[in-house]
């Protein structure tokens, strides 16, 4: 491994406001596909429903079914003044919550909402993060009715805005096969699939596994370390079972694409393979694994599990782009960002996807 694929700012690069997109696109499958084929080190583009002809009967694709829960928070504090949480692990079974507070109202304070909740302000880590107690122990039940979707913050969702779009942004910032309540942030690249497409999929002989791995701030929290090899990533739960792994391990067994959706399944799968993994003919294989990882991927990785990924178009210095670079390479990636750019694609979580050969 080089020295440059360890410095943090060797994964930057120029994205204009105008690209960032705000909205998905109408409909889910015609969101533009930026094909990398790494062996040609050619580009190619098209549209996402395109990716049906991409795959062929025994490969596999591996999705995440973690569900988004409405983790954002609008209250007030005695005075009037606005306040906003973000829930860093909305489903825990523990009195006392994590949250992101903007702003920090004071240790001992209160902020109060709807419907009589209200919660006091216990401590503020060395993190950043604030631990708070509610009154009432159905915290989940509440933020299903009354929270917001936590967009990233370069998604233009403030005060009343953040309110009109909140039923549009539950629909369309969750997958089509979301099913288990836990994450903070929706495995974007899996946005596009469409049950069309799945349908279509399935008529080819393409087989789906399913895992799931919450998605949690970790994922998205700001590198500040200069050095990559100094970055700790933060823990996050994931499953998978029995079934899932056998279909897996079939398509690798037969030397077909094994297909990560995502960043998130992608770590789920290579983190599975280091804590429950097996060898048959010179072949990793995996067996049903539940557990936390704070698994870190960028380039120097050696994959195990995955030979193809989609994924979206990333933030500059990101965990996500550093995984599409070691899966790539980061001088293929930079230059194909660099052409996306190039040919307005639109990037980030409601942009557009990208499909690595």
């Amino acid at each position: 491994m080089t020295q440059e694929n360890n410095l943090l700012i060797n994964y930057n690069y120029d994205i204009p406001q105008e690209l960032v997109a705000q909205k998905p696109v109408e409909n889910r499958q015609d969101s533009r596909l930026f094909i990398i084929d790494r062996g040609t080190q050619k580009f190619y583009h098209r549209h996402f429903f395109d990716i049906v002809g991409y795959l062929n009967s025994g490969d596999c694709l591996i999705v995440n079914t973690t569900k988004v829960v409405p983790s954002r928070l609008f209250g007030k504090k005695i005075s009037g003044g606005k306040v906003e949480l973000l829930f860093l692990d909305p489903c825990q079974k523990d009195d006392n919550y994590k949250v992101l507070m903007k702003p920090f109202v004071g240790i001992g304070k209160k902020v109060y909402f709807d419907n009589d909740y209200k919660c006091e302000i216990l401590s503020k880590t060395e993190q950043g993060e604030t631990i708070v107690k509610f009154n009432s122990p159905n915290v989940l039940d509440f933020l299903q009715k009354q929270g917001i979707m936590p967009l990233p913050s370069y998604i233009n969702r403030k005060g009343e805005l953040a309110k009109k779009l909140s039923d549009f942004d539950r629909q369309r910032y969750q997958t089509v096969y979301a099913e288990i309540l836990g994450a903070i942030a929706a495995p974007t690249a899996g946005l596009h699939f469409t049950e069309n497409i799945f349908q279509k999929l399935k008529e080819k002989g393409v087989n789906i596994a399913a895992l799931t791995l919450h998605v949690g701030w970790g994922t998205f929290k700001p590198i500040t370390a200069k050095n990559l090899n100094n970055h700790n990533m933060m823990s996050e739960n994931f499953e998978i079972d029995e079934k899932s792994a056998e279909i897996i391990n079939t398509a690798i067994r037969h030397k077909k694409k094994v297909v990560g959706v995502g960043t998130t399944s992608v770590r789920a799968l290579e983190s599975t393979a280091d804590f429950s993994s097996f060898e048959e003919n010179g072949k990793i294989l995996i067996k049903a694994f539940s557990g936390e990882t704070s698994k870190f991927i960028y380039p120097g990785y050696k994959f195990k599990i995955i030979n193809t990924l989609i994924t979206n178009l990333h933030l500059p210095k990101s965990t996500p782009l550093m995984m599409a670079s070691a899966f790539s390479s980061r001088e293929l990636m930079i230059k194909a960002y660099n052409e996306a750019v190039k040919e307005k694609y639109r990037f980030f979580s409601y942009g557009d996807s990208m499909l690595i050969l």
